[in-house]
């Protein structure tokens, strides 16, 4: 079978997708019906496959049409990507690397771990990102992150991965809160509680949410702030009870009036784990990268 299709068939699949209409389609696209509809067509002949339903109600896609949808987003996304690095590269810059990592990465241990990194390479830059483990690892998997930062208890087994560092979430309290006086709790115990959290858009908000509703139940966010510090001083006041990194909490404990409970759920365990397709196929900075990062991974286990 002899497929041929360009980026003008990408696009205007994307954008008949979008508005589940050839017309509507067609016009975002700034093309006349008729040349989109014998776009689609000959795009159809050529791969010898039905890519679109069409009815009287308008046009969606068939199960190849929605793979084609898929694979055709990632190709512009990829194309995206091309571009900014091909423009990096002509104001001098060597390297770029997109890093996707989950919260307690994000927030505890990579603003400590990549200034050195940045010091040594002033010809690279890193584009990181908070996300969830599971977005993570499709993320680096589909190409659209080079290296991931996941929980060790996601499923990776199409990466590779070697270890970074561990950590627990844990719960804070104030010392006036009825659960101040437990040494460790399980979630479940403690759901019914008002929460001090994160942005709603952050990590380890988003997978608070889906513990919670693994239990039947919901989160109950009494108010939402920006970073940690925040997070531990509302706390502090009473306000609700949270979820963060044993790491960050320790330190917020020497100066703010919050006790510090174990959370006994096998998830509150953290072992980070560095991912990507094929640690041999990177561009040798990023292995560079790779290589400073389980480095301090060693470093924090001999402290």
């Amino acid at each position: 079978m002899s497929m041929h299709f360009d980026l003008v068939d990408l696009r205007l699949i994307i954008c008949i997708a979008e508005t589940d209409s050839l017309t509507r389609g067609a016009e975002r696209f700034h093309m006349s019906v008729p040349a989109a509809s014998t776009r689609i067509k000959n795009l159809e002949e050529s791969i010898g496959i039905k890519l679109l339903y069409r009815t009287s109600q308008g046009v969606t896609l068939t199960p190849p049409g929605q793979a084609f949808l898929h694979h055709a987003r990632l190709v512009l996304s990829q194309l995206e990507h091309l571009r900014g690095d091909l423009q990096e590269y002509a104001h001098g810059v060597k390297g770029h690397v997109r890093m996707f990592a989950n919260t307690t990465a994000t927030t505890e241990f990579l603003p400590n771990d990549l200034p050195e990194f940045l010091a040594a390479h002033p010809d690279v830059n890193i584009e990181l990102r908070e996300r969830l483990s599971h977005d993570i690892v499709r993320a680096v998997s589909e190409g659209l992150a080079d290296i991931g930062i996941v929980a060790g208890s996601v499923r990776s087994e199409s990466l590779q991965t070697v270890p970074y560092r561990s950590d627990r979430l844990c719960l804070a309290v104030s010392h006036a809160h009825p659960l101040a006086e437990r040494e460790a709790v399980s979630f479940r115990e403690v759901i019914e509680y008002d929460f001090v959290s994160l942005p709603e858009a952050s990590a380890i908000h988003t997978f608070l949410l889906r513990v919670a509703s693994e239990l039947h139940t919901k989160l109950q966010v009494r108010i939402e702030v920006g970073n940690f510090d925040a997070l531990c001083r509302m706390i502090e006041a009473n306000v609700g009870i949270g979820v963060l990194p044993h790491s960050s909490a320790v330190r917020y404990a020497k100066s703010m009036a919050i006790r510090l409970v174990d959370i006994e759920d096998d998830w509150a365990a953290r072992d980070l784990l560095i991912c990507a397709r094929s640690f041999d196929l990177l561009p040798s900075f990023a292995r560079e990268l790779i290589e400073l990062l389980k480095q301090k991974c060693k470093d924090g286990a001999a402290a």
